[in-house]
């Protein structure tokens, strides 16, 4: 789950983290207000879940209410495109006006899981305000790494050691240790996977603030954190995927065009990899579960189906606790009520194996609909490419 910047800063600001002073709003009007309350100068911010707002036009300072006016208007509705959201954008339906602070030095900080260590990991670096990822990728020794026990905590010693090494003393060291204790404190106790302040601010007197946050929480977690679960934002989420976490699916959105329903994670990964093999893309990643209900399968094939960039679906179904039938049946009762709107023309690949598989191809071949039987995986995922090939006029 992902939350707002805004509401990131508020989650640090209880673990004792110096964030600069500001409020949200959803009109331009108050985004005046707040910015004269602020003493006149702020920084308007768009809230979205997507990082490399100020290239797309999303952060813009202002020097006077009546241009933080202007300026949130401007921003107030826009579709907002980063390197994050995709061509097609994201609605920017609320801002953030913030007071505006004089900068000396940007600095990257960061906690998330080491799935080698299985430990958590502090990434701090002086490459502040830029694309973390690219920073890694082109100079790794760029990125400070302390791994934290989660039972001790951060110690005095890799404090000192982050610091040193991002060159910073006196008491702008203090500051910085300081925040960095509450970050690691605010990942810890919220459950999440992953928290970020980029950049973290140093002004030319050397206090240190949080100018940016970032932070996403684990789902399989949230029943423990019911104050967060409140904070999450519907409306900057995947449709289909609101639409599939409603039914317990577990569903990602991808750039393909090949829908994927698949029963097992290993199963579904290894899906998209054989459909990658004979030239295809992935659409979504789709595990309907051990032991998913016929609604639920309905739910999901739904699901596929409403995705406009869907051109064809290959079903891929093992029955080790699952059974087959249940899931061919599914699979035709959701065709029987889409067919009630209109007759469904997209290419269904289907290759069944496991407990009752004998019912559930039986099931198919006395389907209304003509589906495209495989045996094997290879050969579904064979069939699945040339049929959204065939279906896209390539």
């Amino acid at each position: 789950m992902k939350i707002h910047e805004h509401q990131a800063k508020d989650l640090l600001r209880r673990f004792g983290a110096p964030v600069p002073q500001g409020r949200v709003t959803d009109t331009a009007d108050a985004a005046s207000n707040i910015c004269e309350e602020l003493g006149g100068r702020c920084v308007v911010k768009a809230q979205i879940h997507a990082g490399g707002r100020g290239k797309g036009g999303g952060v813009k300072v202002a020097g006077t209410p009546e241009e933080a006016e202007a300026i949130a208007s401007e921003i107030l509705g826009m579709q907002l495109v980063t390197p994050q959201t995709g061509p097609e954008g994201q609605e920017v339906k609320k801002v953030l006006i913030e007071e505006a602070l004089d900068i000396d030095q940007e600095l990257y900080l960061g906690i998330t899981l080491d799935r080698k260590s299985g430990l958590p990991v502090i990434m701090a670096s002086k490459a502040g305000g830029m694309d973390i990822e690219e920073v890694a990728a082109e100079d790794p020794d760029a990125i400070l790494r302390v791994t934290v026990n989660p039972f001790l905590g951060v110690q005095p010693f890799q404090l000192r050691a982050l610091c040193s090494g991002l060159g910073l003393t006196g008491k702008t060291a203090k500051q910085a240790s300081d925040l960095i204790r509450s970050l690691v404190e605010a990942y810890m106790a919220s459950d999440a996977s992953l928290a970020e302040i980029n950049p973290m601010m140093i002004t030319p007197n050397g206090d240190v603030y949080a100018l940016d946050a970032k932070m996403n929480f684990d789902d399989n977690a949230m029943f423990r954190h019911k104050d967060l679960v409140e904070l999450r934002d519907l409306a900057e989420e995947n449709e289909l995927e609101v639409r599939a976490s409603e039914y317990g699916l577990n569903y990602i959105k991808l750039d393909g065009n090949i829908g994927c329903m698949v029963n097992g994670a290993g199963l579904a990964m290894a899906t998209m990899d054989i459909i990658k093999l004979y030239g295809g893309d992935p659409a979504n990643f789709l595990d309907v579960g051990g032991s998913a209900s016929q609604e639920a399968v309905k739910a999901a094939f739904q699901i596929l189906i409403d995705d406009p960039s869907v051109k064809a679906v290959m079903i891929n179904i093992f029955g080790g606790i699952a059974r087959t039938d249940r899931i061919a049946r599914g699979v035709v009762g959701a065709l029987e009520e889409l067919s009630a709107d209109g007759p469904v023309t997209m290419p269904v690949v289907v290759r069944l194996e496991g407990t009752n598989v004998e019912e559930g191809r039986r099931v198919l071949e006395e389907a209304d609909f003509d589906f495209i039987v495989a045996d094997q995986m290879a050969s579904a995922a064979e069939k699945a490419v040339a049929a959204a090939s065939a279906a896209s006029g390539a």
